[in-house]
């Protein structure tokens, strides 16, 4: 069992694109259930799927496997729940931490966070200028959530 520690912010201004190149991620998801989510991602030429379990605080149980991408592009068009998740990932480092950073697209567009996986949950992180509100406890800020009620219709 794999277990995923994670904060998450809003981010702020533009001073982090040019930290890090921009990687296109479509992703949607066959259950969105707050129990247990189960995602397929297409990250370029490669197919994953990942089922998620509840989040408690920052933390989840998480399991994550690649599949052939053919299999992931036919899920994303016929088995998910619409709309697909489009977005730029970052992968910023700062201060010895690696962030992802999410701007997307489509109906979500205007949305950006950043993610920080953590070793610990009581692991004390240097916010960089560029990192604003804290919302990891806020769950319309879940990609699952972002499904049902895009960012476009707050």
């Amino acid at each position: 069992m794999a277990t995923e520690i994670e904060r998450k912010y809003l981010v702020v201004g533009n001073d982090w694109r040019h930290l890090g190149a921009a990687t296109e991620f479509r992703q949607g998801y066959l259950s969105t259930v707050k129990e247990r989510t189960v995602r397929v991602r297409v990250i370029g030429n490669r197919g994953f799927l990942a089922v998620k379990g509840i989040t408690v605080g920052a933390t989840r149980t998480e399991f994550e496997y690649e599949i052939p991408v053919d299999d992931a592009h036919l899920m994303l068009a016929e088995l998910c729940e619409q709309p697909i998740i489009e977005k730029n990932r970052y992968v910023v480092d700062s201060a010895g931490v690696t962030w992802e950073v999410d701007e997307f697209l489509g109906v979500n567009a205007g949305l950006v966070v950043a993610e920080v996986e953590l070793e610990d949950v009581d692991s004390e992180i240097d916010l960089p200028g560029w990192i604003g509100e804290e919302v990891t406890a806020d769950p319309r800020y879940f990609n699952s959530n972002l499904v049902a009620r895009p960012y476009s219709t707050w």
